[in-house]
This record gives structure tokens, C-alpha cells and sequence, in this order.
């Protein structure tokens, strides 16, 4: 029997729609009968005369380390490391038009370090954030918590019609209140399903999605697969997962499910202008544009964090 292969459409130095390779079996709890009994799964067509949001906010962020910084003092005689970072986040509106509707930018001295101050630049200034732990990985989490919190304040100072939709790129942990949202996942880690429903997403064509299951992780939420429109053959190509809170009754997620399998398709990137195409949706690769030039350049800021901290 020959094997087949398939080349991963996403460009290497992003890694892959499918993390690093196989998927890692989940332990979540699963509720699989939410909208169809699991014996009955099948790939579903999106109602034709579904809901249709007035407007589509799609809310991102982006986030840089500026510099490695390290803290001693009397009491700490060994060097505790911290890092400056920056970040931003973003809404796109979409009502006929897009347009980058709403901007946040923040940095920040990101440390376990007491006795840490903040850093003044002449172009930046870097309050100090304390982190839980002092590894490397605990002061990111400091950095992906920050960029979170920007996102709300974003996504909340953009909300006007209540017959919206808003696309949070990345899980809705943390986010699950704000109302007719969805979490939108580009790459997958995780398997979440057992095998014979797993078949069901690679069956997936474009525009469609599989049944509402809910995951129950340290959170719960209500969640879906659906395919973008994509030219590779590889079976996990332009698959993206959605989220939605537990909150929501079955009728208000499944419109939301069948909503998000009209709405997003057209948004899909082609891969000779994003190399995470399909799933980096065109909205979210500009506005990561637009956010990564209010970030500041970072060779100067480099130098100026570099200058500020020989005064001291």
C-alpha cells in the first residue's frame, strides 16, 4: 500500500495548522450530543436563512519583546530576569467597508523582581508588572495576559449595534461575557474528539462545519470545527475552531455556529499574500499589520532601554 503524503500549506517558521505535529489526545469532558447524538454526526450545511450580523468587529493583538532586562540587588545578589515588552491590540469593523476602528498600545517591565522600577525613555516609558514566577515562560505569560486585557478594553470600546459579531482571534478564556462573541483558533494542538468523529472534520467542505460539542477543561465552553476555502489537499487544511460561552442556550449557539460558517469563509487569506493562509483570515493579517507599526520601532527602542538602564 503506497503512503500518501501532503505538504503543510502554513509557512515553517510559523510552525503548523496542527502545533508541532500530533495531536495530543485531550482529556477534556465532552458533551457530544448538544446538537446531534454522536452515532448520528455528520458535516453540516450552514441554514440558508441564518442570522446575518449588521456589522463584524474582529478583534487581535500583537505582541514583541523589546529587550532582556536583569534585576540585583543587596538582597537578590543573583541576576532575576525580566523582560521589556510591547503590545497592542486592535477591532477591524466590517459594514460593507473595513476600517481599523479602535487601537490599544502598552509596554511593560515584565518581572518577579521586587524591587523593580519602571524604565523612561524619551520614547517609551515601561511601568514594571509583576509576574507569578520568574522563569522565562512565566514572565511571556505576563506579556500574552497584558495583550489579553488590551483586547477587552479594544473590543469594549467598540461594541455600538446589538446586532453585531465579534471574532476574537485566540480561546475565549477570560473573554467569555462579552456578549455575541466567538473565539476563533487557527491551529490545533489538541484532539478533543475520539477517532470516528475526528474522520467528520476531515470530511469537512468548504463552508461547513461539524455539530456544537461543549469541551470542559478548567473552563467550559461550546465549540465547532468548520473548513475555509482552501486549494490544498492536506485533510486538516483551512480547519479552524470556534468557541462560544457555555452560557449561551442551544438555539443561540447553533445560530452562532451556522453564522460563523457563512460570514468567515469569504475572509480567508490566499497563500501567496499569507503564509498562515487560509485560516489567518485577510482582516486579521491587516490589522496585525497596522498594530505591529504602532508597536514603534524596535531597534530604537532597543537602544533606548539600553541608555535608560546605563543611568541606573
Amino acid at each position: 500500500m503506497t503512503a500518501r503524503v501532503w505538504v503543510d500549506p502554513w509557512d515553517p517558521s510559523f510552525g503548523t495548522s496542527l502545533g508541532d505535529g500530533a495531536l495530543d489526545e485531550s482529556a477534556a469532558k465532552l458533551t457530544l450530543d448538544l446538537e446531534t447524538p454522536p452515532e448520528s454526526w455528520a458535516p453540516v450545511n450552514p441554514a440558508a436563512d441564518g442570522w446575518r450580523p449588521s456589522e463584524l468587529l474582529i478583534i487581535d493583538g500583537v505582541r514583541r519583546i523589546d529587550a532582556r532586562v536583569w534585576f540585583s540587588d543587596d538582597d537578590h545578589p543573583a541576576a532575576v530576569l525580566g523582560i521589556a515588552a510591547s503590545v497592542a491590540a486592535g477591532v477591524v469593523r466590517i459594514d460593507g467597508h473595513a476600517r481599523v476602528a479602535e487601537t490599544r498600545v502598552g509596554r511593560g517591565i515584565f518581572t518577579s523582581f521586587p524591587g523593580a522600577d519602571e524604565v523612561r525613555t524619551p520614547i517609551a516609558e515601561y511601568p514594571v508588572i509583576h509576574t507569578a514566577g520568574g522563569d522565562f515562560e512565566d514572565l511571556q505569560i505576563g506579556v500574552q495576559q497584558r495583550m489579553g486585557e488590551l483586547e477587552v478594553e479594544a473590543a469594549s470600546a467598540s461594541r455600538a449595534r446589538e446586532d453585531d459579531l465579534m471574532i476574537m482571534d485566540g480561546p475565549l478564556f477570560g473573554r467569555t461575557t462579552i456578549p455575541r462573541a466567538l473565539g476563533y483558533i487557527k491551529s490545533h494542538r489538541a484532539s478533543y474528539l475520539p477517532p470516528e468523529l475526528n474522520e467528520i472534520i476531515v470530511r469537512l467542505q468548504a463552508g461547513q462545519r461539524t455539530p456544537v460539542f461543549t469541551i470542559g477543561t478548567t473552563w467550559s465552553r461550546h465549540t465547532w470545527y468548520l473548513r475555509l476555502p482552501t486549494t490544498s489537499t492536506s485533510p486538516w487544511a483551512g480547519i479552524v475552531r470556534c468557541e462560544a460561552a457555555e452560557s449561551l442556550s442551544r438555539a443561540e449557539v447553533l445560530r452562532l455556529a451556522d453564522t460563523s460558517a457563512t460570514v468567515l469563509p469569504p475572509f480567508a487569506s490566499e497563500p501567496y499574500k499569507d503564509s498562515r493562509a487560509p485560516q489567518n483570515l485577510v482582516p486579521i493579517g491587516g490589522l496585525e499589520r497596522a498594530l505591529r507599526h504602532r508597536l514603534g520601532d524596535p531597534t530604537k527602542l532597543h537602544r533606548a532601554l539600553t541608555a535608560a538602564t546605563a543611568k541606573s
